[in-house]
């Protein structure tokens, strides 16, 4: 033992291997390395003794990859069709009985077998077989038919008959009945037929196979027949399990039969026993029937008690579903009952909304407005639609909220009654009690359209005392005055204006008031409204629009407005373009003083474009040498955030500005950087149209 103990190799490392090897591995890279097996050259046989050589490897062949595995049934299936190739019939019903042995109930082997024996007209061997496998495996309903077609085929009637009887007695599924009942109809045993389809129905007694009865019936029976047939599925199905195409079908019947009263009932008579949910389609198919050869009371008395019923249960569910509503007047409209249609107004509008919020009422208050509308339209009861409009200002409650529509709407409605006094009294009364834009706005709508313009600039006054932030008030009303000739007025109404304190969207009234001085020709007081506005504001678009406007400026143009054709505000002259030049010049010395490195691009790339179109080439240089050098960095960010908790810290862009060079000292430094990275051909990053230098690989400062 200690003598083997020291012969032993010793283990220096224990620790597992790097690389793993699996079986799975190994059985992969044989599988891989095997080499393709030598296929022989075909034999070509020129006697009997090199035939039946043949015949003896290939057998050979065949019982040995048998013996090897007994459960392949493709390798018994090819060696029977060897033999069959053969002609020795004798080995291959041999070969396909010991096959059968091993598989007794594969119905491929029993399929193939029965195939040989029928193409070599082996007919009382493939009954056998048959009668076999039908006996075998009844639920295979491949072999029932090919079974039924040779015999079919054979002429034997009977037999085939036979088979189908046989078949019949499993109760196999609806193909294999509808195929026995087309077998009789082939043969004219109608008779037959009809008995088969009462024994199908039994069996399978969904509505589509009493329907194929039906049509059966059609083709070679009598309308009695139909008749009865129909009058039996209804019975043995019952309400429960009754499909409404059973109906439909039944009443088409009639209607093919031209027995109009016959099928009315038998709508009737289904509309009343199915649910709803179910009989949508059926409703639809009466009304189209009773379009076609009822009469036009009937017709309407159906459809609208039919819809009708539908919204009164939905109502009686939800009574405050004014969609439901605004559905069920329509159809009162429709019937032109003006009894039954106020009925029904009177009855939605006294479903009042279950709090006072203004979301609850939106729906509401429309049912007021149809309603009113009928009465203006439809009824012409005047008197009667003004009493609606009255009772709705009086239920919204004005306090907490208002309806603007409401309130034109009636306005609206005097004006068509030639009141215009009273319209006017009803928007006053409107904007004191609770004014809104949208009421100022109407008010006015209607005022400029009657020209009555001392009436507007009173409005606009009370507008603008309600709400003096709106800018488009401003706008809109200094607009009426230019196009009334009043420049003065128009001037003053947009001084004011930006002059507010508080304004939604300022921009707007200062652009509208430097386009009005500027189409006027006022260049100087164009320039000091920019002047003024940079004083509230330095956003870059200013700047921008300052210096395009500039140089849209005749530089001989006075401050008259009368220009000559020669000096047109788009004359583009030497003195503009210095005036714009030296704009951009200020804005972007203002912002490198604040350091403001994004709008200084902005702006940059702005006078760039513009030099472009109106400079020269050494004035599009100096604007490119001022363009920056974007550098990508990366820089710590605060914790807690996702980037700190991964370590990958946060990506940024630094814009170095050649005017810089002396804030920076290190910039020489990066220069040098940069140089060394060019010559180790690293990647650039196109980012502005300007060259992204990536540091990271560069020395370190």
């Amino acid at each position: 033992m200690g003598d083997s103990n020291k012969n032993a190799p010793l283990i220096r490392n224990k620790n597992p291997a790097a690389i793993q090897i699996t079986a799975e591995q190994l059985l992969r890279e044989a599988h891989d390395r095997q080499e393709a097996p030598i296929q022989a050259p075909e034999q070509t046989i020129t006697d009997e003794e090199e035939l039946q050589e043949y015949r003896l490897r290939k057998r050979q062949d065949f019982e040995n990859q048998l013996r090897r595995n007994r459960l392949n049934v493709g390798t018994w299936m090819r060696y029977a069709a060897f033999e069959t190739s053969q002609g020795e019939l004798a080995r291959a019903r041999s070969v396909y009985e010991r096959a059968l042995d091993v598989e007794p109930r594969n119905a491929t082997l029993y399929l193939k077998y029965t195939e040989m024996e029928m193409k070599h007209r082996n007919i009382n061997l493939a009954r056998n077989l048959f009668d076999r496998v039908v006996s075998l495996l009844p639920r295979v309903d491949q072999f029932w038919y090919k079974y039924a077609l040779m015999e079919e085929t054979l002429g034997n009637i009977q037999g085939t008959r036979q088979i189908f009887e046989r078949w019949m007695k499993w109760e196999p599924d609806e193909n294999a009945w509808l195929a026995y009942i087309k077998f009789e109809i082939r043969y004219q045993e109608l008779e037959l037929a009809r008995r088969l389809f009462a024994r199908m129905v039994l069996v399978h007694p969904e509505p589509k196979y009493w329907l194929k009865w039906v049509k059966f019936e059609e083709d070679y029976g009598t309308f009695d027949k139909v008749r009865e047939v129909f009058n039996q599925a209804i019975a043995y199905l019952g309400d429960d399990h009754l499909d409404p195409k059973l109906y439909l079908a039944f009443a088409k019947f009639e209607v093919r039969a031209k027995e109009y009263d016959r099928a009315r009932v038998i709508f009737k008579y289904a509309l009343e026993r199915l649910p709803r949910a179910r009989s949508q389609a059926l409703y639809n198919q009466y009304t189209i029937f009773e379009k076609q050869y009822g009469e036009r009371d009937q017709l309407e008395t159906v459809v609208l008690a039919k819809r009708r019923l539908h919204y009164q249960e939905e109502l009686e569910t939800n009574p405050k579903n004014y969609d439901v509503w605004f559905d069920y007047t329509r159809l009162e409209e429709d019937t032109g009952d003006s009894e039954r249609i106020r009925d029904t107004y009177e009855r939605a509008i006294a479903e009042f909304p279950p709090v006072e919020e203004k979301r609850f009422w939106r729906r509401y208050i429309y049912l007021w407005l149809h309603y009113a509308l009928y009465e203006e339209l439809e009824t012409r009861d005047y008197e009667r639609a003004r009493r609606i409009y009255q009772e709705c200002l009086a239920l919204v409650p004005h306090e907490k909220f208002t309806f603007a529509k409401v309130w034109l709407q009636f306005a609206y409605f005097e004006i068509r009654r030639l009141n215009l006094g009273s319209a006017r009294r009803i928007l006053g009364r409107a904007i004191g009690q609770c004014p809104k834009d949208k009421l100022f706005r109407g008010y006015i709508a209607l005022e400029m359209q009657l020209r009555e313009f001392d009436r507007v600039r009173i409005l606009y006054g009370k507008y603008l005392e309600f709400n003096p932030a709106n800018c488009a008030t401003w706008v809109e009303y200094a607009k009426m005055e230019r196009m009334l000739g009043e420049t003065e007025r128009c001037q003053a109404l947009l001084e004011l204006a930006v002059e507010q304190p508080v304004l939604e969207m300022p921009e707007v009234v200062w652009k509208a008031y430097i386009d009005l001085e500027f189409e006027e020709g006022a260049y100087a007081q164009v320039r000091r409204l920019y002047e003024r506005l940079l004083t509230r504001t330095d956003h870059i678009k200013v700047w921008i629009s300052y210096s395009r406007m500039e140089a849209m400026i005749p530089s001989s143009s006075d401050d008259s407005g009368q220009n000559s054709p020669q000096n047109s505000p788009s004359t583009k002259t030497s003195t503009s373009i210095a005036n714009a030049r030296s704009i951009f010049e200020r804005a972007y010395q203002h912002y490198r003083k604040q350091q403001r490195n994004e709008e200084r691009l902005v702006l940059l790339e702005a006078w760039r474009d513009f030099e472009q179109t109106h400079g020269t080439a050494d004035t599009l240089q100096m604007v490119q040498n001022k363009m920056p050098k974007v550098v990508r960095r990366r820089r710590e960010v605060p914790r807690g955030t996702t980037a700190s908790t991964s370590g990958a810290g946060e990506e940024y862009l630094e814009y170095l500005f050649p005017d810089d060079q002396d804030r920076k000292p290190n910039l020489k430094l990066l220069a040098l950087a940069q140089q060394w990275k060019l010559k180790k051909q690293a990647q650039e990053t196109v980012v502005d149209d300007t060259t992204v230098v990536d540091t990271a690989d560069s020395p370190k400062d």
